[in-house]
């Protein structure tokens, strides 16, 4: 099965917690915070969306970081997806 948004929505892949600190402390499960930052799976047409016209800024492959509590977290194939608005994106990560 394949994801495909619609209008300014985009799919996202939430990357992979850390399971140490950088100093080496190794962090237990419910301690850690869920990442803020993911990857672009598919990205929606953008269009004209709610009377306004918005252009797609961001591409399949881009790692971003989007806003915590933004989003509709989906489960595919066994694949747990987040989809999100292209606002709810707050940068790309170069």
């Amino acid at each position: 099965m394949k994801l495909t948004p619609l209008g300014d929505r985009v799919v996202l892949k939430q990357l992979v917690a850390e399971e140490t600190t950088k100093s080496g402390i190794v962090l237990p499960g419910q301690s850690k915070e869920k990442p803020q930052q993911a990857e672009v799976i598919a990205v929606g047409p953008g269009g004209m969306v709610d009377g306004k016209e918005v252009k797609m800024e961001v591409k399949v492959g881009d790692q971003v970081i989007y806003s915590k509590y933004a989003g509709t977290e989906v489960k595919l194939d066994d694949e747990e997806y987040i989809i999100v608005r292209q606002s709810d994106i707050l940068a790309v990560v170069q």
